[in-house]
């Protein structure tokens, strides 16, 4: 069975006409003596303008991101009692579990955090659940099999905040827990040890956007500080450390400005030759040879084939590649990642075309605030990433979730003027369990009470959104002229990522360029534009937008929202994001 909000007959279609937003222009004196300055294009600079980078100093500072600017680890709230008691089991040998979770960001931090205790002198274990025989985060099951393998501390990577139960069980068996994590917490924190989260409400770290690898990164600083690590010995790990850290950052879609930019870059940067068997086969399997990876390139490619393990099996085959030292091993191992990632697209696009063909039949109005989608078998592993869709697609918050003996287990998604853990705590009564964050959040609750939360949560929306949230929003960065895109403007922008939230990538525009003949579609779903524009002629491709090719014609004249990305071979590429007629 399938649900979705309830509609009457009479309510409106979702108007489809997107907002367009264009920059104030940028005073061209100033646009110069930046582009000076910085030794860049006039685009590059105006962008950096546009965005605040007015003055060379800072804007200098912002393109070239130091490891200087990382902050000091013993700043979390928790660090120094949780080195303390690590420092302490490390001398007693005592034996020491890392509790991981089965995405990127809980992979990457098991791996990190496993590899500084090493370092440090400990052998710890690891245990990953699996999303589908375990559920999420630490489960007091798992706290009374680590303590049957002897284990006297266990160390939480990505998940612990909400974990009362389990440790409640811990402390009854006698081992500490000490959670590291970056999910918001309750208002009353379980009884670990030392809990190190930024976004503790008594945590004074600057920086509250940390995913869990970065805090599991921040530990790993502070345990080899504590070991007396050399300093130039410990920049070296430290660097090792940022090429996943940098990968979880990005796939986890936290702000990347500040010291996520920090971490981003030079992790990105190292990638280029990594030593890790595990990284070097995983880059190769997706085609990227040495090279620099984009953001892009590690959301899209990288760590969706990361998370395909925990997603379609057990995400420890991913732990295993970046821990082996044979390369044959983590070969093999990254090319069954690329194997699940294509069963996990298969069970996406099912659940996708399901839900697009009722909202076919059925269509979304604009009396939906939020849309909750459920059914039978949905495989509960691909229903975040199908949330995502549909909040592309809808432009509001929407929950999708799997049905399995009678319990819906799912994931939601949502828009930049929704906070969805609020959403849900204010209907905590409904679920058995839930977590996550403003805009991510995961649940479970009996399937007898879908009705009646889709009713709320539909309810709840609808008193916070109002019809302008609710409407696509085509905001544009920059306006450009054809001949300003060439390989200079592409290196700048290569200068001014990694893109993504808080530094988003830019989004230009060509005004009033003249279409030289119609669309054409490409791959059956795709199109490809021709336009001429101040004197050159360029070809823009539109992934995903074959059914809007009727809209234009030959001789008209458009709007074409643009985006300069790499192409497969490393290259600059024009990928049109939306059009619209002026003539």
């Amino acid at each position: 069975m399938m649900a979705r909000a309830a509609r009457t007959d009479s309510a409106a279609s979702i108007p489809t006409i997107s907002r367009w937003v264009f920059p104030a222009e940028a005073p061209p004196e100033a646009v110069s003596a930046l582009a000076v300055a910085l030794n860049v294009p006039a685009a590059a600079a105006r962008l950096l303008y546009t965005r605040g980078y007015r003055e060379p100093e800072p804007a200098w500072h912002f393109l070239n991101p130091s490891l200087s600017d990382l902050h000091d680890p013993l700043l979390l709230r928790d660090m120094d009692r949780a080195v303390d008691r690590i420092s302490c089991a490390i001398s007693r040998r005592e034996p020491i579990e890392i509790h991981g979770d089965y995405d990127v960001d809980g992979v990457t931090s098991t791996v990190v955090l496993k590899r500084a205790l090493e370092i440090a002198g400990a052998e710890p274990g690891w245990h990953i659940p699996h999303r589908l025989n375990d559920g999420y985060g630490m489960q007091p099951a798992a706290i009374e099999e680590a303590a049957s393998r002897g284990a006297k501390l266990i160390i939480s990577v990505d998940n612990g905040t909400r974990a009362t139960a389990a440790i409640d069980r811990a402390r009854e068996l006698g081992v500490d827990v000490i959670v590291t994590d970056h999910h918001l917490p309750e208002a009353e924190l379980p009884p670990a040890l030392a809990l190190v989260n930024p976004n503790r409400s008594d945590c004074a770290y600057p920086n509250k956007s940390l995913c869990g690898a970065g805090v599991a990164f921040k530990l790993a600083h502070a345990v080899l500080l504590r070991g007396g690590c050399a300093d130039t010995r410990l920049a070296r790990i430290l660097e090792s450390f940022l090429k996943l850290v940098a990968i979880a950052t990005i796939a986890d879609i936290v702000p990347l400005t500040g010291e996520n930019r920090v971490i981003a870059r030079h992790g990105l940067s190292g990638l280029a030759d990594p030593r890790n068997h595990g990284l070097r086969a995983l880059l190769e399997a997706a085609g990227i040879r040495n090279r620099t990876p984009n953001a892009s390139e590690v959301g899209f490619r990288i760590a969706p084939a990361i998370n395909a393990s925990g997603r379609m099996d057990s995400a420890g085959a991913a732990v295993r590649m970046f821990l082996t030292q044979d390369a044959t091993e983590a070969t093999a191992i990254a090319r069954d990642l690329f194997a699940l990632n294509q069963q996990r697209q298969i069970a996406e696009r099912k659940i996708v075309d399901e839900i697009f063909d009722l909202c076919r039949d059925q269509a979304v109005t604009d009396h939906e605030a939020a849309l909750v989608f459920w059914g039978e078998g949905w495989h509960r592993g691909v229903v975040g990433i199908v949330a995502s869709r549909v909040v592309e697609k809808f432009n509001r918050p929407a929950i999708v979730l799997g049905i399995e003996d009678g319990i819906a287990q799912g994931s939601g998604r949502s828009i930049d003027a929704f906070h969805l853990l609020d959403a849900l705590e204010s209907m905590r009564d409904e679920f058995t369990k839930f977590g996550g964050h403003s805009h991510a959040a995961g649940l479970t609750l009996p399937a007898a009470n879908l009705d009646r939360f889709r009713e709320r949560f539909r309810a709840h929306a609808a008193a916070r959104l109002t019809p302008d949230d609710l409407r696509p929003q085509v905001e544009i960065d920059a306006l450009l002229d054809a001949p300003e895109i060439d390989d200079a403007l592409w290196r700048a922008l290569e200068r001014i990522g990694p893109f993504g939230p808080g530094n988003e990538q830019p989004l230009f525009a060509f005004r009033n360029a003249d279409l030289a003949g119609a669309p054409q579609p490409w791959k059956e779903k795709h199109a490809r534009i021709a336009i001429r524009h101040s004197g050159r002629s360029l070809v823009l491709k539109g992934f995903g937008m074959a059914e809007r090719c009727p809209e234009l014609h030959g001789g008209s004249s458009v709007d074409v929202a643009f985006q300069i990305e790499r192409d497969f071979e490393g290259r600059w590429d024009l990928l049109a994001r939306n059009w619209r007629l002026t003539r």
